[in-house]
């Protein structure tokens, strides 16, 4: 059962946490707003002016949406594919929001699974999602391989009777690494993804090189080592004939030899989270 632990957090941690309830903010009022005849890129549009309207000036990656059969990546072979199309919203169908904005320097990354009215397919989704929480959290506390906590994810969606979506990802990860990001007036971005995060990922991948980790969470040897200190953004992604559901949220790892503070979820009072309590 998740439930709430209330801790006294960083100046640094209160910052990410900031920008995280943001983007979930503005995941719960873009969803308001969809409505039939909505197309994937409207939808993507609608995330990035309402985070614009608030300051929102750089971006880990810019804000996408999928409708439909594209929830569960179905046919997914390109990274070109992810991107926001013409697809349009229709009653009972589902949809995922995922937006990684970066404010004040400070990112988040969040995955947001929704319908357009009743789907109780997704519904079903989403309320096993939480088992996955609890076990991620558990392992990572365990200081299990990231690669084996990867490998009992997929065991565990086997059990429940679903696919990995996560997989068709690049690399196929669950998670990455994020850290500050140094703010400037003009923040580019390449193929949707920010200049100045793109860099930050990429030092890190050089050092994790030369020292035995890498800030990719995947299915693959280079993720066959104990989770690193820092804060991982972790996107379970369950799909079940065409239709998809995940979360996305900040997962902070210490090196504390308190078991529970040495990895927690950075917020407790998230969407998915308040939805598992009420279902209870």
């Amino acid at each position: 059962m998740t439930s709430a632990v209330t801790r006294e957090l960083s100046a640094e941690l209160q910052g990410f946490r900031a920008v995280q309830r943001l983007a979930y903010e503005c995941a719960e009022a873009v969803a308001a707003r969809l409505e039939p005849g909505i197309t994937e890129r409207e939808a993507a549009r609608m995330q990035r002016a309402w985070l614009c309207e608030r300051g929102v000036r750089d971006w880990f990656h810019l804000p996408f949406a999928w409708f439909g059969d594209r929830t569960a990546f179905v046919n997914f072979r390109v990274p070109l594919q992810f991107f926001p199309t013409g697809r349009r919203l229709e009653p009972g169908m589902p949809f995922i929001l995922d937006m990684a904005p970066v404010y004040d320097g400070y990112t988040a990354d969040i995955g947001y699974s929704g319908s357009l009215g009743i789907n109780p397919v997704q519904d079903r989704l989403l309320a096993d999602l939480e088992a996955h929480r609890e076990l991620i959290l558990r392992e990572v506390r365990e200081r299990r391989p990231l690669r084996e906590i990867y490998e009992d994810v997929d065991r565990l969606m086997v059990r429940q009777g679903y696919a990995n979506r996560h997989r068709a990802y690049p690399f196929g990860v669950i998670a990455h690494k994020v850290d500050r990001v140094r703010q400037r007036r003009w923040s580019p971005h390449v193929f949707g993804f920010g200049t100045q995060s793109l860099k930050g990922l990429a030092s890190d991948a050089l050092h994790g090189h030369r020292e035995g980790w890498s800030p990719l969470w995947s299915p693959y040897r280079f993720s066959d080592h104990p989770p690193r200190p820092g804060l991982w953004a972790v996107e379970p992604h369950l799909g079940f004939r065409g239709t998809g559901a995940k979360f996305e949220e900040i997962l902070v790892v210490t090196d504390s030899t308190d078991p529970e503070e040495s990895a927690f979820w950075l917020d407790d009072d998230l969407p998915h989270v308040r939805r598992w309590a009420e279902e209870k």
